[in-house]
């Protein structure tokens, strides 16, 4: 198994982490890292879960950690 960054077109560098999607929606997130990255496989995992340490070229993982609404019983 290979631990390179995913090559990129010549002349660019390919990206590997994205910043910019701090604050947003996971769909905004995912479309965002998909236009950068269509073969990215993207797992959505809240804060704290146990991840594999496996390396993968090709997965972006998204920790998300937020609670949006009121949580209530019944």
């Amino acid at each position: 198994m290979s631990c390179a960054v995913p090559e990129a077109p010549a002349g660019e560098e390919k990206k590997t982490s994205w910043s910019e999607v701090v604050g947003k929606s996971i769909e905004e997130a995912k479309a965002i890292i998909l236009k950068d990255m269509p073969d990215a496989g993207i797992d959505v995992l809240p804060a704290g879960s146990v991840m594999t340490l496996d390396f993968r070229t090709n997965r972006v993982r998204i920790i998300v950690d937020t609670v949006t609404t009121t949580p209530s019983f019944g």
